[in-house]
């Protein structure tokens, strides 16, 4: 078989997506805008396509309305090559009423739409990363190995790894140990890799590394159906751990940007850093595109304003406003003598018509986006939010909570303006 008819991949969608509140109160993790004129959703899928995987399915649960109409918009696959992306939502079965209760047990209840399509491996994907990955490396050397089950993984110093799961390796990658978030020093520094695989590394320091999960795994069909024949919910926890001795797991070393964005604080650095002159992570490369939703919009204007390392996405209309170290996702709307720096604003879902702005003024209600003379320092503007003229919002020594009736939430110390939210004219937060 070829890859593209060899693999099935499979992206977690996540939970509830708490750690990323308020930007999952009304969509689910996958959902969530990036860089503009992205979603989270679209690096596993870009990166599953430009490694000739085209057979996806989505596993998610919890609001979910708009993660499907992007990835019916986006992704539309020529029928004669296969191709699709298939959301596979919790559902109630004979079997089960409930939720998915974790990873694996996801994975169990959606096998028995798997077994549709011919396939001998199964690449399950982390939904919550920022990654450039060519999958047919992992899957070369897991068929080079003879593997069962491959787990691939990232060397980080050992005073870096908290919270991670890590592995033990042997100098040819099989592991011989995995734990989920050791805590104990003496036990990570036990886990710390051979001199040998040490000397591998291209990037080398004076500290020791422990090889951590990334969450991606590729598993023969067989395998994972095995594994899986019981009541475990968790890879990292459970399943991963109970195949250890009993079959034949290896490493993949991976040494590209990685970016783990499940936390307010996480989306908003990786966010930022895309707006640097030279970004860590490189959406221009033409070689392996990110592929999204493509909106008829028009070009964005940008009329009499300062600008200093700022992603503008289309359809925005900046005006007379000085705007440093940002990103604008589509449809944003900024008024004269407006001051931004280290924002992010997602934009809008649509056009105000001349006749809502009409009552809008009626009405004294702002219209989409932002008004004018505000002075915004450290904040996330969602989208479809309306803030008045001379607002001001800055969060730096701000305490964790909601300002403003909930308007306004400060959360891992990001100002965050939630989806849909109204601001009058002359806040100060």
């Amino acid at each position: 078989m070829t890859t593209q008819k060899r693999v099935l991949a499979v992206i977690m969608g996540g939970g509830r997506g708490t750690r990323l509140a308020p930007l999952t109160n009304e969509r689910c993790k996958p959902a969530v805008p990036l860089a503009g004129k992205y979603r989270l959703v679209d690096i596993p899928i870009s990166n599953c396509i430009n490694s000739e995987i085209n057979r996806i399915f989505l596993l998610t649960q919890f609001n979910t309305a708009s993660l499907h109409r992007h990835v019916q918009g986006a992704y539309q696959f020529d029928p004669f090559g296969g191709g699709f992306v298939d959301i596979l939502s919790a559902e109630q079965t004979e079997k089960s009423l409930d939720w998915y209760q974790g990873t694996a047990d996801a994975v169990r209840r959606n096998i028995v739409h798997f077994r549709k399509y011919p396939h001998d491996l199964i690449l399950i994907l982390s939904g919550d990363a920022l990654y450039r990955m060519d999958f047919r490396t992992i899957i070369d050397q897991h068929l080079a190995t003879k593997a069962d089950v491959t787990i691939c993984a990232k060397a980080y110093p050992v005073s870096q790894v908290e919270g991670l799961g890590l592995m033990k390796v042997a100098d040819d990658l099989s592991i011989k140990q995995f734990v989920e978030k050791p805590k104990d020093p003496a036990v990570i520094n036990s886990l710390a890799l051979s001199a040998a695989l040490e000397a591998t590394l291209h990037e080398r320091s004076s500290e020791k590394h422990c090889l951590a999960s990334m969450g991606i795994y590729v598993f023969n069909r067989s395998v994972l159906a095995e594994a899986l024949e019981n009541s475990m919910t968790d890879f990292g926890r459970e399943v991963i751990p109970s195949l250890l001795g009993r079959k034949r797991m290896f490493a993949h070393i991976f040494e590209g940007y990685w970016e783990d964005i499940g936390t307010v604080k996480a989306f908003f650095e990786a966010n930022l850093a895309l707006a640097q002159p030279l970004p860590p992570f490189n959406f221009f490369d033409a070689t392996t595109p990110v592929y999204s939703m493509y909106d008829f919009l028009p070009a964005s204007k940008l009329n009499k304003c300062a600008i200093d390392n700022v992603i503008v996405a289309d359809g925005c209309i900046l005006t007379d406003s000085r705007l440093k170290h940002s990103v604008f996702g589509i449809r944003s709307f900024v008024g004269e003598g407006s001051d931004f720096e280290d924002v992010i604003m997602m934009g809008a879902d649509y056009y105000e018509t001349p006749e809502q702005i009409s009552a809008n003024a009626a009405r004294r209600k702002p219209n989409l986006g932002v008004g004018k003379g505000c002075y915004i320092r450290g904040a996330i503007i969602d989208k479809n939010t309306r803030i008045g003229d001379g607002v001001r919002l800055i969060a730096a020594g701000k305490a964790d909570g909601p300002y403003v009736g909930g308007a306004v939430v400060v959360r891992d110390g990001v100002l965050v303006v939630p989806k849909g939210a109204l601001i009058p004219p002359g806040t100060v937060v």
